[in-house]
């Protein structure tokens, strides 16, 4: 082959290749830099001086509780009312202390250090009778969860005892929490976009018994369901999940799944209302794999690449008779729309049988019409006081949001 010949077609298969990158920028990800930017502004001032683009329905007031924070993520209480976040981008957890009571953490104190990418907590008190430690922190790291013994007079987590080995790699590092009882339940996200995974510990919830630290599978075929939730209405588990990539803006919805042991929610073949992703799974010959009772569909479907995350269900002391018993979910935000969605905190009116019955938004602008970013909503904590609590791992921050 001569060198001109040689040279020419090279040319044409760098043509090739700058068309099918850009075609496949277009499609899949000319939204990311939404997501990668830096706030337009920094919220807490904007809301000292009351410029706060954020907006409430009427009755309900914003406040920054604690700033300062790199990438907060999940939030829970202590037993003596601190509120205790993980932080994986640092590696830490830590105790946000309001000692005057005056609606702000004036202390961010350290729980513990260098953990690998500690997301989900989860915390307990037993009978102090028993033990010096009454109190018992469970932290997920990206590889393992561990339990600790609470000191809260020093806010410390002391006396590790590891419970389980997670499998790492991939994508999803976040591993997250739910104790029920004596029942752990820890979510293990998938280690790609779309596959079949070799790990069966990986796109599942597993549950551990802590009476006899036995581990066994609880459900599967949850791509990346991030964070857990009990229903207390019947004690229901209730998960977000963030449906796979690169099916363009519409496809495939996220989800809103109702947990029920045994049962396999449908990734990688299945999303949504059990609509079998063909892109993908191939195997068409013999039956449609999505159907009942093969696969279970989603309770509630969400707007694709809205990346839910934080839910919590409101209870029924404290808030007002339109909230009571519905589910707050906070929409992280998308990264590879063309057009943004998410960036949101959202109301579902749940009826007595646990159904949608309405969808509103609740807190929104931190994404504004021209662009402007000022942050992403995570973690939701609802408390019976009327008072909630929301981590933004954009802003850094964590807002208090009550009733006027």
């Amino acid at each position: 082959m001569s060198k001109n010949k040689f040279f020419w077609i090279l040319i044409i298969l760098v043509i090739i290749g700058v068309i099918w990158l850009s075609h496949f920028y277009i499609l899949n990800l000319r939204g990311v830099w939404t997501a990668l930017k830096k706030p337009t502004a920094n919220i807490t001032n904007l809301v000292a001086e009351d410029k706060t683009p954020l907006q409430l329905p009427p009755g309900f007031s914003l406040s920054i509780y604690a700033s300062g924070l790199k990438g907060p993520r999940v939030i829970v209480r202590d037993s003596r009312r601190n509120l205790l976040v993980s932080l994986p981008a640092d590696g830490k957890v830590v105790a946000l202390v309001d000692a005057d009571l005056d609606g702000k953490a004036e202390e961010i104190k350290t729980v513990i250090a260098g953990l690998k990418n500690p997301h989900g907590l989860a915390f307990a008190c037993l009978d102090s009778s028993v033990d010096k430690f009454p109190c018992k922190l469970y932290i997920a790291e990206e590889n393992q969860v561990k339990v600790y013994d609470y000191d809260g007079g020093k806010l410390q987590a002391i006396n590790v005892h590891k419970i389980i080995e997670l499998p790492t790699g991939g994508f999803h590092t976040t591993r997250s929490l739910l104790l029920v009882g004596d029942s752990l339940y820890i979510s293990v996200g998938s280690s790609c976009n779309v596959c079949h995974e070799k790990d069966n510990e990986r796109a599942s919830v597993l549950v551990v018994d802590l009476k006899t630290n036995k581990v066994r599978p609880f459900v599967k075929g949850l791509r990346n369901s991030v964070f857990l939730s009990t229903n207390p209405s019947d004690g229901k588990i209730w998960a977000t999940e963030m449906g796979r990539d690169l099916l363009g803006d519409d496809l495939p919805p996220d989800e809103i799944n109702i947990l029920e042991e045994g049962k396999n929610y449908g990734w990688p073949i299945c999303y949504g209302q059990n609509i079998h992703d063909t892109d993908f799974d191939k195997n068409i010959y013999f039956r449609n794999p999505c159907q009942t009772p093969f696969e279970t569909s989603a309770h509630i479907d969400i707007p694709a690449h809205s990346a839910p995350l934080g839910l919590a269900f409101i209870p029924r002391e404290g808030w007002p008779q339109n909230f009571q018993g519905d589910l707050f979910v906070a929409y992280h935000g998308s990264w590879n729309r063309s057009v943004p969605t998410g960036y949101k905190i959202v109301k579902y009116h749940l009826n007595k049988d646990g159904k949608v019955s309405g969808v509103e938004d609740f807190l929104t602008g931190f994404l504004d019409n021209h662009g402007n970013l000022y942050g992403r909503p995570v973690d939701i904590l609802v408390e019976p006081s009327g008072v909630m609590f929301v981590s933004d791992d954009k802003a850094g921050v964590i807002y208090k949001i009550m009733g006027n």
